[in-house]
């Protein structure tokens, strides 16, 4: 049976400093994401295990377990991917585009997301994603992995707001961490991502 795995990261863990430290790109990478890589195919097992035996009664737990895993995993992935030691500025052309005709511009969109990631209830994301039936871009709160999302959207950017994310460097200031994470957008990314939704 396939596994999940951990992705390397596509930079040092130092590449991103001062906005985010070395030391809480490792633990988030090398601690956090491999324990919701281990946590999904852990329960991988559990519900082969469980089929084998016919024996469905904690399936709920097991399937809400596998998909805040699951969730955890492929956030992570993206968000790295998102961020470069390069990034920042704008994006440009289509995206620049669809940007100013769903939000009226960039700074409205940039505030709106940035408002979504700092007062996400709890631990979660905030979330520039592309909603296919409208074909239009949208900004989601996502709740700890999973929740609150339309079913048929696919992230673009996210920006990780749980407290492991940034709690060792930024304390309490949420804000501060997120205007911080502008400063890394890997719009090159962001833009290869809004080409292939579009093009499905």
């Amino acid at each position: 049976m396939a596994t999940y795995s951990l992705p390397d990261l596509p930079y040092d863990y130092a590449a991103l400093e001062p906005a985010i430290t070395g030391e809480i790109l490792e633990l988030h990478h090398a601690k956090h994401h491999a324990a919701y890589v281990k946590g999904a195919n852990d329960t991988l097992e559990r519900l082969e295990e469980a089929r084998e035996s016919e024996q469905f009664g904690g399936l709920v737990g097991l399937e809400k377990t596998f998909a805040f895993n699951l969730s955890g995993h492929v956030l992570h992935t993206i968000f790295w991917d998102n961020l470069s030691p390069d990034g920042g500025d704008r994006p440009d052309g289509e995206l620049a585009a669809a940007i100013d005709e769903h939000f009226g511009s960039f700074d409205a969109f940039a505030k709106q997301l940035s408002s979504a990631t700092s007062t996400v209830q709890g631990s979660g994301w905030g979330v520039l994603a592309w909603e296919p039936l409208s074909r239009r871009l949208v900004v989601e709160q996502i709740y700890d992995h999973h929740g609150n999302v339309g079913m048929n959207t696919t992230p673009l950017l996210v920006f990780d707001a749980w407290e492991h994310a940034y709690y060792l460097q930024y304390r309490n200031v949420r804000p501060d961490y997120v205007q911080k994470l502008w400063s890394l957008v890997n719009w090159d990314d962001v833009n290869a991502r809004f080409e292939a939704a579009r093009a499905k």
